[in-house]
């Protein structure tokens, strides 16, 4: 996987690329990142790569020559990956998105700045559009770098291990459970004895039920698109039925 970040601010992406997770990949050629800036394509002694926007308004918008020539240059090195513009009006991330990403060959990633880019990139050399959330940042950089995150950690290899990010909160549709290391006694708060008995079995129903506890206080909408397994459905008919007697009892 090769990922390319176009960014008039690569100073910004650059040390991305040699800490954690990214670092160590691109270290063992599992992945290879780069920077463009996009000013290096702007005409002029200033490298302009905005300016005001026809009909009138306020803010600035990206110019199409200096982005459009950034991202042929890119092409032209990566021939085979896709273009993915960062954009509040993009399509919501998300790990099932992510999961999408992480086949294809690479991405070009475009950070726009200011108020916008010139429609008429999006329109003829953009592939796709990607919002990380419902809010507005000065520039596509931290959506870049949230993405690049999100996806090398899928490419097999990257975290050293193959069952690392399968066992990730949202791969199965529910938060992951809850975690502990050593000590076992932390300020009067003991670890679940479970968790100290090596018996693994009962470790992994332990991990299931409370993955589907974490899931049901704090993102009850998951079970919306959730296909439940035979195990899970067993564990909350077990949570009905006590929910039952406690009702009954009330």
């Amino acid at each position: 996987m090769n990922f390319t970040v176009l960014t008039i601010f690569p100073e910004l992406i650059q040390p991305f690329f040699f800490h954690g997770i990214i670092g160590k990949a691109i270290e063992n050629s599992i992945l290879s990142a780069s920077t463009m800036d996009i000013r290096d394509f702007a005409k002029g002694k200033h490298r302009v790569t905005d300016d005001r926007p026809y009909g009138g308004g306020c803010g600035m918008v990206m110019k199409p020559e200096p982005l459009a020539g950034a991202i042929r240059a890119a092409k032209e090195k990566t021939p085979q990956s896709s273009v993915i513009h960062l954009t509040p009006q993009g399509r919501p991330f998300s790990q099932k998105v992510a999961r999408e990403l992480a086949v294809l060959d690479g991405m070009i990633l475009v950070c726009g700045r200011y108020e916008g880019v010139d429609e008429r990139v999006c329109q003829g050399l953009i592939d796709d559009e990607i919002s990380i959330g419902d809010y507005v940042l000065t520039g596509g950089e931290l959506a870049a770098l949230v993405v690049i995150e999100a996806v090398a950690r899928l490419v097999p290899g990257a975290l050293g291990g193959d069952q690392s990010a399968e066992k990730d909160t949202f791969e199965d549709g529910l938060i992951e459970h809850a975690h502990y290391t050593r000590p076992d006694e932390f300020e009067g708060d003991k670890v679940p004895g479970v968790l100290l008995s090596g018996n693994h079995a009962e470790i992994e129903k332990w991990r299931l039920e409370s993955s589907l506890k974490r899931t049901f206080l704090k993102r009850p909408d998951l079970f919306k698109e959730k296909k439940l397994s035979k195990q899970e459905k067993e564990i909350l008919e077990k949570w009905r039925e006590q929910i039952r007697q406690i009702i009954e009892r009330g």
